[in-house]
């Protein structure tokens, strides 16, 4: 399931050198605007200790985590959705991703220049924001005008459809971001329509507040206590991070790592919550599957049944689902795997309707 979050703010925000932590690619990171003009694409492990204790049982050959698709998509300005600054081209990159991941700066630095001189996180959040609703107003109305034109021939789905462009043309121009927007959900016409529009605001939004070695607090760092105030009014996720400890940390060995984080006060690095935080922005999450050939974080959205989780590996196992064995991962650690689970009567056996959950070790059973 190739998922992905694009990373998108102001220039000079700290995006590529968080992207670069993240997936030890080297994009380009200077201190000037559009230094990035490509968009830089890592793909990620989601850490996840469950697949290490499940391997020390096991002894399999390999170990493969989860992963998500991280794309650095350079920074938009002021007049992006008319084209500014590159912006036609950034905005289609960011249209091609899943969810949004918005870096913001929480912090002084003299040496480091801001496209506004001062900073203000809101204010850039806004400025950001602002390019991508335009962005979508724009295509909110031209799915208007589609919408109209079929109307005049009494076809009622377009006329729906058109009272919902409106309703959302309305709460785009108030600077309400399209994932505010509420409508019917029941009604399939409704839900195929907005989805057409490929709305750029639509997409789930993670705030990266990018803070200095001593910005962690917000008794100490008011621009960060802004931004995690203005995003907590919206119900919108904030992550904390520094992307200067971010890099001194990529350079360590990973046993050194937890040590030095140990020292600094922070129980994980930033960059591990992020890609946490993303997967989770996703409504994503894992089942598990172990072997003597691999040991296997498989990835599948909340709520998914036994038979879309088992296509995930292939096709035919959903096709030919008959039934699953299911065991909890601590309950395949603690009996020392599938013939422990078995005779502890720790294995349940679950049918087409079983809702899987986030740590499930599973075996399916299928016939094409």
């Amino acid at each position: 399931m190739a998922l992905s979050c694009g990373i998108v703010g102001l220039p000079n925000v700290g995006k590529s050198t968080l992207f670069n932590c993240l997936t030890s690619a080297q994009a380009e990171s200077a201190n000037y605007p559009f230094c990035t003009i490509e968009p830089n694409v890592g793909i990620v492990d989601v850490p996840d200790h469950r697949l290490q204790a499940l391997a020390e049982v096991v002894q399999p050959e390999k170990i493969l985590p989860a992963s998500i698709k991280f794309v650095d998509i350079a920074g938009l300005v002021k007049g992006a959705s008319q084209g500014e600054g590159l912006g036609n081209k950034f905005l289609s990159h960011i249209r091609e991703t899943d969810a949004i991941c918005h870096v913001v700066r929480c912090f002084q630095d003299d040496n480091v220049v801001h496209v506004d001189t001062t900073i203000d996180p809101v204010r850039d959040v806004q400025t950001i924001e602002t390019e991508l609703i335009l962005a979508d107003m724009e295509s909110c109305n031209k799915a208007l005008e589609r919408a109209n034109k079929v109307a005049r021939g009494q076809n009622a789905v377009a006329k729906k459809v058109a009272s919902m462009c409106e309703a959302l043309s309305k709460h785009l121009n108030d600077t309400h971001p399209a994932r505010s927007f509420e409508f019917n959900q029941e009604d399939d016409d409704l839900v195929h329509a907005f989805r057409d529009m490929h709305l750029i605001t639509a997409k789930p939004t993670l705030f990266v507040a990018n803070v200095d070695e001593e910005g962690f607090s917000v008794e100490s760092n008011p621009q960060l206590k802004s931004l995690l105030e203005f995003a907590q009014s919206r119900s919108d996720q904030t992550v904390t991070v520094c992307a200067k400890i971010e890099e001194e940390v990529a350079q360590l060995a990973p046993e050194e790592r937890a040590e030095f984080l140990k020292e600094l006060g922070l129980e994980s690095s930033g960059l591990e919550k992020i890609i946490k935080a993303a997967f989770k922005l996703l409504s994503l999450q894992t089942y598990l599957t172990a072997g003597v050939k691999e040991v296997r974080a498989w990835t599948i959205h909340k709520g998914d049944k036994a038979p879309q989780a088992a296509g995930v590996i292939h096709t035919d196992f959903e096709r030919g689902f008959i039934k699953v064995d299911v065991i909890w991962w601590e309950d395949f650690v603690k009996h020392k795997g599938e013939s422990g689970c078995r005779a502890a009567g720790a294995i349940k056996l679950e049918g087409k309707d079983y809702t899987v959950k986030d740590g499930d070790v599973m075996h399916f059973k299928f016939n094409v």
